[in-house]
């Protein structure tokens, strides 16, 4: 019987006793991101394939962004697996971000203008999930960061369709214990974020992030197929969100994270992520700040669908 209906139960001499769904159990911010953290196909660059790896922004210890590219290979042991994401909510819906952080941004050709090669880099993903009354929510749509565009992806059997988006894949789910998740691969050198696509990597050399509750590894090389990650919170005690007023790692409130290899000041973290494309409805950073109302523009056919958030600590 759907719990999400209200059940009508005839009584003795023809009355009605409407009895309301029983709630589905609570569950926090921490649990329902690791239920649909990616799976994640990491590309690697062979010139430099632990500048590949996932990690910390604060991976050597301190939130200086400025010598991130520097430290980057001073220890492997640094380079544990780390992905953060951040909770925000509606009515109907779980919006979860989830980023990818590398302290280096770089192509193997020299790059004199510096138009590519940048120290930091944050680039990701937003899970759309209903409250349908499980523990967990059924997911129905992901759109991902890659540089200045955004791109759209729906699980099969989503009733998302296109809107002011082109929806530009199926997103494959992967079982790991029992649980799908939605996969997500990443470019190496420049990291853009795309929805996995089935086929192995290019050059048959990456690694796969698995997302767990525990452990966290360093990729044994540039190819191995099982490593752990575990997931930061955005808005921990002492984390992103509250550096994000500190001189020693952002720009500004709202700017970029410092770096001075390559171009200057050129990383975004997820409140600062931008499609090159959107129109003025949709500022920089909306992503993160307002996820709601970008997917009811991306997508149509979400059916019920509130833009009015219960929380929300990016807007609190």
């Amino acid at each position: 019987m759907n719990l999400l209906r209200r059940l009508a139960v005839v009584l003795a001499g023809g009355a009605f006793l409407v009895v309301s769904p029983v709630p589905a159990a609570a569950v926090t911010d921490a649990e329902l991101a690791l239920r649909w953290a990616p799976i994640h196909y990491q590309d690697t660059d062979s010139s430099d394939y632990d500048a590949d790896f996932l990690t910390r922004i604060d991976y050597d210890a301190e939130w200086n962004t400025l010598n991130n590219w520097e430290h980057q290979d001073d220890n492997p042991a640094f380079l544990a697996g780390w992905t953060y994401y951040s909770v925000v909510e509606t009515s109907t819906h779980w919006f979860l971000l989830y980023g990818f952080y590398h302290p280096r941004d770089w192509e193997d050709f020299p790059d004199p203008f510096e138009l590519f090669t940048h120290e930091n880099d944050m680039e990701g993903a937003l899970l759309t999930v209903r409250k349908d009354g499980s523990t967990y929510g059924a997911l129905e749509a992901m759109v991902t960061v890659a540089h200045s565009d955004f791109y759209s992806w729906v699980p099969a059997g989503s009733p998302y369709t296109s809107g002011r988006e082109s929806v530009d894949g199926t997103l494959i789910m992967q079982t790991v214990d029992g649980l799908a998740h939605p996969t997500t691969r990443q470019e190496p050198k420049g990291h853009g974020v795309f929805g996995w696509n089935g086929a192995n990597f290019p050059g048959n050399d990456g690694v796969i992030y698995f997302p767990s509750a525990t452990a966290t590894e360093v990729p044994s090389g540039g190819n191995d197929r099982s490593v752990a990650y575990r997931l930061a919170d955005v808005f921990a005690g002492g984390g992103l969100w509250a550096h994000r007023t500190d001189p020693t790692t952002f720009t500004g409130p709202t700017g970029a994270f410092r770096g001075d290899n390559g171009a200057d000041n050129a990383a975004n973290p997820p409140w600062g992520w931008d499609d090159q494309n959107d129109g003025t409805d949709i500022p920089r950073g909306l992503l993160a700040t307002d996820p709601a109302y970008l997917v009811s523009a991306y997508f149509a056919g979400e059916g019920a669908f509130s833009l009015t958030y219960t929380r929300n600590p990016y807007r609190s």
